[in-house]
């Protein structure tokens, strides 16, 4: 799983060794350093301490008879400690560790000098079997899927995110990469894209959910095309005022699929309607039963528009402040689709139906009985 970053923007570079990492990551560095609008470009650092490292003369060793696992043990013993037994005193417990003196532990000539036993008897000083320097080791090395990495992060400022990073896409592919070293571009502006996707997909996933229910509401594919095909006009009230309150954001987005809903539902409370007064009422289809049918459903469809344009108005005159990230540009989506929304339910949908509806006719027993029995009559 990848972890997520708090910086606009991470390239993350993933690769075998530490050091050729960390050169990798210097020349991306250097990539992105002229690209107008970054801010704070840094490699990010890990923490490194130092520590000895002890390798063994494999020829010198076997000599003496040692093995480089014996060496490492009695050097471990002397910094870091061997526990040897346990002290019991006053019901407390205190574990007994051996370990070397301090004027050996703090001094690399010292440790030099330092006598290993070997299984021939005679001690052997460990300059004699192995070579000792001080080296930097990092205390924590970050990995992803079993592969080391590495993060470049920055900030934008100056321009918006979306330029600066498709310029930062272009100069990563500038960058020639070591064989087993690859780079993948992170951050605030990637985990949107993937946000927008997955609402993207759900938002598909509800419109042909919304079709089947239409379907299985009139009884005819013909009527539910109809309003289906009428729900995208539903929705420019909403994306002019996405883009009024500062552009397409995840908030957005969620606002679209609830102005969705609002709009098939009141597209449905009204061809239903329409179909109840033709086949139940035995009004004839024209323009008097479209006329009835929407005065009817005037007054619900109006209040779902005027109950949610009030809850949501506080929302959006309290302004852009921290908490109301997310509902702000949802509220801003739903109050300007309720608009258009409302005038395509009471204007556009009504005509359509008057144009088209006779075709969506739902067949019913009352219409097949007489024909039926016409016969047996005569």
């Amino acid at each position: 799983m990848k972890s997520l970053s708090d910086d606009a923007i991470v390239v993350r570079l993933y690769g075998p060794e530490r050091a050729t990492l960390q050169r990798t990551a210097q020349d991306v560095k250097q990539a992105l350093s002229t690209i107008n609008g970054i801010a704070a470009l840094k490699v990010e650092g890990q923490a490194e301490e130092a520590q000895i490292e002890v390798r063994v003369d494999l020829a010198a060793a076997e000599r003496h008879g040692l093995k480089p696992g014996d060496i490492r043990r009695q050097v471990a013993t002397v910094f870091a400690g061997l526990q040897v037994g346990t002290l019991f005193e006053q019901q407390k417990v205190f574990e007994v560790v051996v370990w070397g003196a301090p004027e050996v532990r703090t001094s690399l000539t010292s440790l030099h000098e330092l006598l290993l036993e070997t299984p021939k008897g005679r001690p052997v000083r460990l300059r004699e079997v192995a070579e000792l320097r001080i080296a930097p080791t990092p205390t924590v090395i970050h990995h992803e899927a079993l592969s080391p990495r590495v993060d470049v992060v920055a900030n934008v400022r100056g321009r918006d995110l979306g330029s600066v990073t498709r310029e930062v896409e272009h100069r990563l592919k500038d960058v020639k990469f070591p064989l087993e070293y690859r780079a993948e571009l992170l951050g605030e502006y990637a985990e949107r894209q993937a946000a927008q996707k997955r609402m993207l997909s759900f938002a598909i996933a509800a419109a042909v959910g919304i079709v089947l229910l239409l379907q299985a509401a009139f009884g005819s594919w013909r009527l539910a095309a109809l309003v289906v095909l009428t729900l995208p006009m539903a929705l420019v009230g909403g994306v002019l005022a996405a883009f009024a309150g500062g552009g397409i954001s995840l908030g957005s987005l969620v606002g679209f699929l609830a102005l969705l809903g609002i709009a098939a539902r009141n597209g449905i409370l009204l061809v239903n309607r329409y179909q109840e007064i033709q086949e139940h009422e035995g009004e004839a289809f024209g323009a008097r039963l479209v006329e009835r049918g929407t005065r009817e459903r005037l007054a619900p469809i109006l209040m779902t528009a005027v109950t949610t344009a009030v809850a949501l108005l506080p929302v959006v005159f309290l302004g852009d402040i921290a908490g109301l990230e997310i509902v702000r540009p949802m509220a801003l989506v739903i109050l300007g689709g309720l608009v258009t929304s409302t005038w395509l339910t009471l204007v556009v949908l009504p005509a359509l139906y008057l144009r088209f509806g006779a075709m969506g006719r739902r067949v019913t027993v009352a219409d097949t009985v007489p024909a039926a029995v016409s016969p047996l009559r005569a």
